[in-house]
């Protein structure tokens, strides 16, 4: 005799509604998105979305993962390939000026821009952005160290200070990408932040 299955099946693709939450606060923000915006954008009604995805809270720290595993790696992949420090956070800044201007999905960087102008009911996500912005400044800062270990740069650089200008330009890259900038005036801002990196002696032989 057939078993039969407990409860009713989803009516939705998960991974599809997941995609057009991500979109929606991409777009929005957080605080400006409203449970409303997300079940019309999913196409799911508000039962459905909190069954699937928790509260709107829970939804955008998926969302996060989603987002940092999708549109955010170019980051890590670049400091992970060069050989260089230098070559690392040029590629970091051009590829920037790409993503945040592609066709067909919201400008800028979603972890970024989406909690400007938050209130303090949204502190803890506030403060979870901010610790991801943290982190890819203490990488950059890294990447940096090796690269005044290495002879590249000079042994007086100030890793911190150069990555915290780094970290400055992309958040200034996304913001301007929501303001309409383009790809080719982000890829110039990109190639004149990179003329203010101290030359070194390159790697000694």
């Amino acid at each position: 005799m057939a078993t039969r299955q407990r409860g009713r099946p989803r009516s939705f693709d998960r991974d599809t509604a997941l995609e057009k939450a991500l979109r929606t606060f991409w777009e929005h923000g957080y605080e400006a998105t409203s449970i409303a915006d997300l079940t019309r954008a999913m196409g799911i009604a508000a039962p459905s979305l909190y069954a699937a995805f928790g509260d709107k809270k829970t939804l955008f720290e998926e969302v996060v993962e989603a987002y940092v595993r999708q549109y955010g790696g170019f980051i890590g992949r670049a400091l992970a390939e060069e050989p260089t420090a230098r070559g690392a956070i040029g590629r970091v800044l051009r590829e920037a000026a790409v993503e945040y201007t592609e066709p067909g999905r919201p400008p800028g960087c979603l972890v970024i821009n989406a909690a400007v102008n938050a209130t303090p009911a949204s502190a803890e996500v506030t403060e979870a952005l901010r610790a991801m912005r943290e982190e890819n400044t203490r990488a950059f800062a890294s990447r940096i160290r090796a690269g005044v270990a290495a002879g590249e740069l000079p042994e007086d650089t100030d890793a911190l200070a150069l990555a915290r200008f780094t970290a400055s330009v992309l958040q200034g890259m996304s913001q301007q990408a929501r303001d309409g900038v383009g790809r080719e005036e982000l890829e110039a801002v990109a190639a004149t932040a990179m003329r203010v990196w101290p030359e070194g002696p390159g790697r000694t032989p």
